[in-house]
């Protein structure tokens, strides 16, 4: 799989035997097995392949079997953006079967154009095909169909965030959310709409292996990433696209309300990204230079408890990334700029 990138990415996803990803240790492990000389055995000692030539009607079993009974989507128009990617039949399949009118774009992969202007990574195009059919809602996967996003019937975007925030707020008046988890990038309006309704929220590093084994440890069922990765570990053991959007055409027919309703209540908060490059030193050394947390303690002291800052050493690039977070727009970009120029002074 590419995930959601382009075809030339792609590479080998592993899972456990428990069906969930792995670890860090684990793959870390694999990697170095993968470099060091291979030691090779014959064709005829490989053992065998099987194709499991009904595994599309199984897992569309599976699909509508996360379903309560009598729960279907008749009466409902539904956009769906499958990005050329792992979900162009059984997308469209699923929402089929349980009733609903599907209008379908990135549904030709040829091997080449997964991710293609298209899909969750670029919302646009399920917002305008919402707005061009009028559907009620719009479904947008990645290419490996493990995010999804959504938007309403205006075309307007639902991310991951907003996702959670419909998820946990209907598993909580069901009585059944013990507690989410979110990342370090998901919106303050999501952690505070669980506080206020008294449901506890916790954030994991970047990374739905991260959220689940978050999710493993509390003993907990729901949590997700902004970019659509969404866990609801009573459905599911790893984040799946179609699932995650089942969930809440669920919480829309059940209540009856459409999904500009179900988001209404969660105020979004600006938020200002920064990729900020620092050729000649180590990110994650350079995050505890002086002239850096002094800047990061200035910030907090501003925003206050309705707001946040959080640097990010990437892994694979010599970047820094800077994300505020608050209730102005303004002074949130101005915090983000001024932060970005303390990095620059102090790797200077």
């Amino acid at each position: 799989s590419a995930s959601h990138n382009p075809y030339h990415d792609n590479g080998i996803k592993f899972f456990s035997e428990s069906g969930r990803k792995l670890d860090d240790e684990t793959e870390a492990a694999i990697e170095d097995l993968m470099s060091e000389p291979m030691t090779t055995v014959a064709p005829e000692a490989l053992g065998k392949a099987e194709r499991l030539i009904d595994a599309l009607p199984r897992y569309s079993e599976h699909c509508r079997s996360t379903l309560p009974p009598g729960v279907r989507l008749d009466g409902l128009r539904i956009a769906v953006d499958c990005a050329n990617g792992a979900a162009y039949q059984v997308g469209p399949l699923v929402l089929r079967e349980l009733g609903a009118e599907v209008v379908c774009t990135g549904i030709e992969p040829d091997g080449f154009n997964i991710n293609r202007d298209g899909g969750s990574m670029y919302p646009d195009t399920i917002c305008s095909l919402v707005r061009e059919s009028g559907a009620n809602i719009g479904i947008a996967f990645d290419g490996d169909a493990d995010r999804v996003v959504l938007a309403d019937a205006q075309g307007r975007l639902v991310d991951g965030d907003g996702i959670l925030f419909v998820l946990s707020q209907h598993r909580h008046q069901l009585g059944d959310c013990k507690g989410v988890v979110g990342t370090q990038m998901t919106n303050l309006g999501v952690e505070l709409a669980c506080r206020t309704k008294g449901i506890e929220f916790v954030r994991a590093k970047v990374g739905d292996r991260y959220v689940l084994e978050e999710l493993l440890t509390r003993q907990w069922f729901l949590g997700g990433e902004t970019s659509g990765h969404i866990l609801s570990l009573d459905r599911t053991t790893t984040g799946d696209g179609l699932v995650a959007a089942l969930a809440v055409l669920e919480v829309m027919q059940l209540t009856g309300t459409a999904l500009a309703d179900l988001v209404n209540g969660l105020q979004i908060f600006p938020q200002k990204l920064i990729n900020v490059s620092v050729e000649h030193a180590t990110p994650a050394e350079l995050l505890s230079h002086p002239r850096i947390t002094d800047s990061v303690t200035s910030c907090e002291r501003e925003l206050g408890e309705r707001g946040r800052v959080v640097l990010r050493a990437s892994g694979t690039e010599p970047v820094i990334r800077v994300m505020v977070e608050g209730e102005d727009a303004v002074s949130v970009g101005k915090l983000a700029e001024g932060l970005a120029e303390a990095i620059v002074s102090a790797a200077a």
